[in-house]
């Protein structure tokens, strides 16, 4: 485990999960129709306070919801214990630096428990998950919950789309906007926590409102500050995990597959001709499968662990068993205009402020016919106009978080290729941390892994940020099959 903590105040900062792993809750919610419901577990656990009409009072959650500036509300049926569930849209300007020019609708999903309770602001980065869930933060602190749809994600877009405004300080300006709005009724500490691109727009926001948030908790976040030097990403992929035979299988499998190309290519073409999927960004299914190798050896250290290593099939397998194991890891699904389009504004962002990895393929070589292509502007659609900014933004985030950040813990796997260029602190950061889980792979659940000591300090000072009890929540790992993954974007 890597530990690294400076700063006035040392302390570890984390946050986790339940017991159990709170994962998202899977049943379907059905839209409110009427103004107010009575739901089991409402308000504190009680029912929504409602006058002698039946209508509910103006200290009612859904009433001061609707009461604020811009906000349309939906209510829906909770599938959490102690939550009520909304569904929120908030007017927010496609420019902030032109306020009053056009505007678009932001998507919110609210969970919650009760006013007097902590806020954790949720950023997955991309869009908003359709189903309740508990963030680990969230559950430690038994606090209220909103998840915010990431700008330019449908249906969070502009009509039509000004991709200039798909900017990381737009986003935190976003956020910066709703926090405003929402600190109204919501007057405890806020904690902000996300994963992956979601922890990236936590420390974004963070940098440019500082005071938004009382604490950040942030996993598996990369810091591509320099985006010509990547050779990170080669060194992880010569050590990764403990087992080198393991690592050589990984790389030998994308070799043989490139090998078969074929064999492969016949079973793609078929899949895509049933499926109706298209190639219109990536050009052919050549370029669309040689892309899906290139990602081969990353996703399995991002999605698999080391112990996966067993179940994938050996290099003599059949044709089958090999373009079964490349769709399973690499998913050919999202190599397709259909898998690639809910993913644009990503890409654009990392093709103009964010910066992308770039590995070695020396495995490959020769076999590879567009290797140029592991870029940004592979995936983005050719009438939209896109231009690096050479790492400016990039390189001002990382400074602030070694010269300015505090009350902020970076959370990694110790397997998970996006660790390569973590976040790292400086003389100037204060009560904040970086802490590694052994073996674990780009998992949005990672204190429940670290060691107990470790998780111990996290929870506590998690809980401090947020002024609860401390000792408040429990948190044990969760089953190794229930364990988050995030969905990655081939870079």
């Amino acid at each position: 485990m890597r530990r690294v903590s400076t700063g006035a105040m040392a302390l570890l900062l984390a946050a986790g999960l339940t017991g159990t792993g709170a994962t998202a809750a899977q049943a379907t919610a059905t839209a409110r129709t009427d103004t107010v419901r009575a739901v089991p577990g409402g308000v504190g656990g009680h029912l929504p306070t409602r006058d002698r009409t039946g209508l509910a009072q103006a200290d009612d959650i859904l009433v001061q919801l609707k009461a604020i500036p811009g906000m349309q509300v939906t209510e829906k049926t909770s599938t959490l214990p102690g939550y009520r569930w909304f569904w929120l849209t908030y007017r927010q300007p496609v420019d902030h630096h032109d306020p009053k020019g056009k505007w678009f609708e932001q998507r919110i999903m609210l969970q919650h428990k009760s006013a007097d309770r902590p806020m954790v602001l949720y950023t997955s980065g991309y869009n908003t998950p359709e189903t309740m869930f508990t963030s680990e933060p969230t559950s430690l602190i038994d606090g209220n919950q909103i998840s915010v749809e990431y700008r330019y994600f449908t249906p969070s877009r502009p009509e039509p789309a000004d991709w200039t405004k798909d900017t990381i300080w737009q986003a935190a300006t976003d956020e910066h906007r709703l926090i405003g709005a929402l600190k109204k009724i919501y007057k405890a500490r806020w904690i902000s926590t996300g994963a992956s691109k979601g922890g990236m727009t936590a420390v974004y926001h963070k940098r440019f409102y500082p005071r938004d948030v009382d604490g950040s908790v942030v996993y598996v976040a990369p810091n591509d500050v320099d985006n010509d030097q990547d050779r990170a990403y080669d060194r992880f992929f010569q050590t990764v995990g403990t087992d080198p035979q393991c690592r050589a299988h990984v790389k030998a499998l994308a070799r043989e597959i490139l090998k078969r190309r074929p064999a492969m290519l016949a079973r793609f073409k078929d899949a895509a001709a049933k499926n109706g999927w298209t190639f219109g960004i990536l050009k052919t299914p050549d370029r669309a499968f040689e892309n899906s190798v290139m990602d081969y050896e990353w996703a399995f250290w991002q999605y698999s662990l080391q112990s996966d290593c067993p179940a994938l099939p050996a290099v003599d397998a059949s044709d089958d068993a090999l373009y079964g194991s490349l769709d399973a890891i690499s998913g050919l699904s999202f190599y397709t205009d259909q898998g690639l389009a809910q993913y644009i504004p990503y890409f654009y962002q990392a093709g103009t402020q964010l910066g992308w990895p770039t590995p070695q393929f020396t495995h490959l070589r020769p076999l590879l016919r567009y290797e140029s292509s592991y870029q940004p502007r592979t995936y983005v659609p050719a009438d939209i106009p896109m231009r690096f900014d050479r790492g400016k933004a990039m390189r001002d985030i990382d400074r602030w978080v070694r010269e300015h950040g505090s009350r902020l813990l970076f959370v990694y796997g110790g397997n998970d290729p996006w660790g390569s260029e973590p976040f790292r602190l400086g003389k100037g950061s204060r009560d904040s941390a970086v802490l590694t889980a052994p073996g674990m792979n780009h998992s949005g659940r990672l204190i429940a892994r670290l060691d107990a000591d470790d998780k111990a300090d996290a929870i506590a000072d998690l809980q401090r940020w947020a002024d609860v009890k401390p000792g408040a929540r429990a948190l044990t790992a969760p089953p190794a099959d229930d364990v988050l993954q995030l969905q990655r974007p081939p870079l």
